[in-house]
């Protein structure tokens, strides 16, 4: 997937934008777990996974 549409999904749904780059691996259920617990670190997470 393009890099430019990975960081927009970043922004609006933080655990797909993981799971399009990495997969279902150890980064995926670490940021599922904190966009669970606040979105911003969600958020955060993923824009360094996808950067």
């Amino acid at each position: 997937m393009d890099p430019i549409s990975l960081v927009v999904l970043s922004f609006l749904m933080p655990p797909l934008a993981v799971y399009l780059a990495v997969g279902i691996t150890d980064p995926f259920w670490l940021n599922l777990l904190l966009t669970l617990m606040g979105f911003v670190p969600g958020v955060i997470h993923a824009l360094i996974v996808v950067t």
